[in-house]
C-alpha cells in the first residue's frame, strides 16, 4: 500500500497532536511542514522528522506532497485550503472549515472544480462510538430520535489570544460549539431528517471582549430538536443526552480527546439502565486515514463527514454566531 505523504500547514499546538495521530495511522506519513515563517516550519520539521519544510507556497509547489492538514487560524482556512486544492493536494482542514457559510462554499466549489478530496476535521465523526450513535438514530429498539441535548465548553486560562480576538473569528461557537452542532446534524441525518433548513427557536449569548464567551441555541432539523450550549469562559458538562421515544441514551464523555475516541453509552429505559462499551480509535489517525482512503479510491468526500454535513454545519454556525454577536 502506498502511503500518503502529508504536509502540515501551520505548525501550532494542534498540529503536534495531529502528528501524533499521523504516526499511529495506517496510510499516512509526515513528509513536509509549511508555515508563514520558514524558520518555524524548519524547527517543527526537525522536531518531528519531516523531510521538507518551507513557506506555504514552497510546500504547495512540491510534487512529493499528496495531502495537507490545514491547522492555521479560522480566518485563513478558506484561502489556504483553496490554494492547496488548486495545487492538486487532498485537504484535511481543521474545524470549522471557515467562519462563514459563504467561505465554506468557496472551498467546496474549489474541491469540486479541482476534483481533489476535502474533509473538515471533526475527529468525533470517526470510530465505533460515532457509528453506534448513527445506528441508534436510524431507528429501531429505542424508537425514534426526538431530541439532542449537548454542550461543550471550558474556562480559558486568560481572556487573551486567538479565542478572544474578534479579528480572528474568536469565540465559543466556532471554537468548540461546532462539536455539538456537528453531532446534531450527523444524528438528524441518520434519523432521516432534513439538515439543510434548520428552524431556530431561541438564541442566547454573552459577549466577552467582543466575541461570544457563552452561547446557546434551540433549533430543529425536521422532527429532531436540539438544545446546544457552548462557552470559553466556563466549563460545561461533557455529558450528552439523546432522547428517543422509548429510552434515553446518556453519553458521559461524549467528545473523547485527541488521542482516543469515546467508548461508553448508557441506555436508560424506565427504571432500568444498561451500559454499552464500544471499541476506540485514535481519532486524528482515523480522520487522516479516511482522507487517504478517499484519495486512493478517487473519491472527493468521506462518508463520516460528507460535504452536505460540512455545509449544514457552516450554515448553523454562521446563523448562530450572527445572532450571538448582534446581542
Amino acid at each position: 500500500m502506498t502511503r500518503t505523504r502529508w504536509a502540515v500547514l501551520g505548525p501550532g499546538a494542534i498540529s503536534r497532536d495531529f502528528v501524533v495521530g499521523l504516526a499511529a495511522s495506517e496510510r499516512g506519513v509526515l513528509h513536509a511542514v509549511g508555515s508563514s515563517s520558514a524558520e518555524r516550519a524548519d524547527a517543527f520539521a526537525r522536531e518531528h522528522g519531516a523531510e521538507a519544510a518551507g513557506t506555504y507556497d514552497e510546500i504547495l509547489s512540491r510534487d512529493d506532497v499528496d495531502a495537507v492538514y490545514v491547522a492555521t487560524v479560522h480566518t485563513t482556512h478558506a484561502d489556504l485550503a483553496i490554494r492547496a486544492l488548486e495545487a492538486g493536494k487532498a485537504v484535511l482542514c481543521e474545524k470549522p472549515a471557515s467562519p462563514t457559510l459563504g467561505e465554506v462554499e468557496r472551498i467546496l466549489a474549489a474541491a469540486a472544480a479541482t476534483q481533489r478530496p476535502f474533509l473538515e476535521a471533526f475527529k468525533t465523526r470517526f470510530g465505533p462510538f460515532a457509528q453506534a450513535l448513527r445506528d441508534l438514530a436510524a431507528g429501531g429498539e429505542l424508537g425514534t430520535l426526538e431530541r439532542i441535548e449537548a454542550a461543550r465548553g471550558s474556562a480559558a486560562a486568560s481572556r487573551t489570544g486567538r479565542v478572544f480576538d474578534p479579528a480572528l473569528a474568536g469565540g465559543a461557537i466556532l471554537d468548540v460549539g461546532c462539536y455539538p452542532v456537528a453531532l446534531a446534524i450527523d444524528l438528524a441525518a441518520a434519523a432521516g431528517q432534513p439538515i439543510d433548513a434548520p428552524e431556530y427557536h431561541r438564541f442566547e449569548s454573552e459577549l466577552v471582549a467582543g466575541v461570544d464567551g457563552t452561547a446557546s441555541v434551540d433549533l430543529g432539523f425536521g422532527a429532531v430538536g436540539a438544545t446546544i450550549a457552548t462557552s470559553v469562559i466556563q466549563r460545561l458538562s461533557d455529558t450528552v443526552v439523546l432522547r428517543f421515544t422509548d429510552a434515553d441514551v446518556v453519553l458521559p464523555k461524549a467528545w473523547g480527546n485527541r488521542v482516543q475516541s469515546p467508548s461508553t453509552l448508557i441506555v436508560r429505559r424506565g427504571t432500568g439502565e444498561r451500559t454499552i462499551e464500544v471499541g476506540t480509535v485514535q481519532p486524528m489517525a482515523a480522520e487522516a486515514d479516511a482522507l487517504s482512503l478517499a484519495l486512493a479510491e478517487g473519491r472527493l468526500e468521506v462518508p463520516q463527514m460528507p460535504w452536505a454535513h460540512t455545509r449544514a454545519t457552516a450554515r448553523v454556525l454562521t446563523d448562530w454566531r450572527a445572532a450571538a454577536l448582534a446581542d
